[in-house]
C-alpha cells in the first residue's frame, strides 16, 4: 500500500490580503494536523475574484513569483508541517506578460515548478482574457514527495484532453484550483452539477482520483457580482465523490487514497492499453 491524505479548502475573501493569507494559513494548519499531506486552495485567494470587469488598476496585484507574498509565505509552511502545496497566485513577468499560475510548493517548502494556466475563459463575470496571457508552459505533472500530481486551473478542468494529457504523463491525482459561481448576466443558470459531473467523468475515464477547491461568498467587483458556490470536492478513481462541502461553509475535506491499489486496478481495467492516437488526429484539428 501507498497511501496519501489530501484536503481541499474553501473560503470567502476579501480585499484584505494579509487577512485571506492568514485565513488560507489557518484552513491548511487544521487540515495538516488532521493528517493531510497534499492541501489545495482555491483560485487567487489572495483577493477576491477581480477577474469580474476588466479594470486595467488590477493588473497591480500581479507578482513575479520570487516577490510574491503568498508564495514566500506558504514556502515557510510547508516546509514545517512537511506538506505539499499547489499554490495559486496572479503571475507577471519583466516582458510584461500576466499569467494565472499555481506554484507547486513541495514538503521541504521548494517550489518544483510553475504551471499556468492554459485555458482562458472569456465572458460576463469571467473576463480573464482582459488579464492573462494563455499559459506558456504546457501542461504538467510533478513528483511531489507523497505523489505524482497534476494540476489545472478553473476553467482547465472543462477540458477532457487536459486531465488525459496529464493522466498519461503520469499523474496519481489530479487538483483543479477554481473560482466559479453564479453568471451575473443569467441568474437563473446554475452550473454546479455541470461542474463536479465534469471533474468525475475526468476521474472515472482515466481512473484517477480528483480533487477540487472553490470559493465561497457574493463578492461585487465594480457593476458585476457572483455568488460563489463552494462545493469543494473529492473523488475516488471512479469518479464518485467521497468528500464534499456546501456552499457556504469555509473549511476543509479530506480523503485518503491507496495510490498502488488504483494504479493496480488501472493496470487492471486496460484503459491506457487499448487507447488508438492514430484515430484521435480530430482532436488536434484547429476545425
Amino acid at each position: 500500500m501507498r497511501k496519501v491524505t489530501v484536503a481541499a479548502t474553501q473560503m470567502a475573501c476579501s480585499w484584505d490580503i494579509d487577512g485571506n493569507i492568514a485565513k488560507a494559513e489557518k484552513l491548511v494548519r487544521a487540515a495538516a494536523a488532521d493528517g493531510c499531506q497534499i492541501i489545495l486552495l482555491q483560485e487567487l485567494f489572495e483577493t477576491p475574484y477581480f477577474c469580474q470587469v476588466k479594470d486595467a488598476t488590477y493588473f497591480g496585484l500581479a507578482s513575479q513569483l520570487s516577490d510574491n507574498k503568498a508564495v514566500r509565505h506558504f514556502q515557510k509552511i510547508a516546509a514545517e508541517l512537511k506538506i505539499v502545496l499547489p499554490l495559486s497566485f496572479f503571475e507577471t513577468e519583466p516582458n510584461g506578460k500576466y499569467y494565472n499560475s499555481v506554484a507547486v510548493i513541495d514538503a521541504d517548502g521548494g517550489i518544483l515548478g510553475i504551471y499556468r494556466k492554459t485555458h482562458i475563459p472569456d465572458g460576463p463575470g469571467y473576463e480573464e482574457k482582459f488579464y492573462f496571457t494563455p499559459g506558456d508552459t504546457g501542461l504538467k505533472v510533478w513528483q511531489t514527495r507523497y505523489a505524482a500530481i497534476g494540476v489545472g486551473i478553473c476553467w482547465d478542468q472543462w477540458f477532457t484532453e487536459a486531465a488525459r494529457c496529464m493522466a498519461l504523463m503520469g499523474a496519481e491525482i489530479l487538483f483543479y484550483p477554481t473560482a466559479i459561481g453564479s453568471e451575473p448576466q443569467q441568474p437563473e443558470v446554475d452550473s454546479r452539477a455541470h461542474w463536479r459531473l465534469c471533474m468525475q467523468g475526468h476521474a472515472a475515464a482515466n481512473i484517477i482520483p480528483v480533487v477540487a477547491s472553490n470559493r465561497i461568498g457574493t463578492e461585487t467587483v465594480g457593476a458585476s457580482q457572483i455568488t460563489f458556490y463552494g462545493s469543494s470536492f473529492i473523488t475516488d478513481e471512479i469518479g464518485m465523490i467521497i468528500a464534499a462541502m456546501d456552499s457556504a461553509t469555509e473549511g476543509y475535506i479530506k480523503a485518503e487514497l491507496d495510490l498502488e491499489e488504483i494504479a493496480h486496478y488501472r493496470d487492471y481495467w486496460g484503459i491506457y492499453r487499448d487507447r488508438r492516437p492514430d484515430q484521435y488526429r480530430r482532436i488536434i484539428s484547429a476545425e
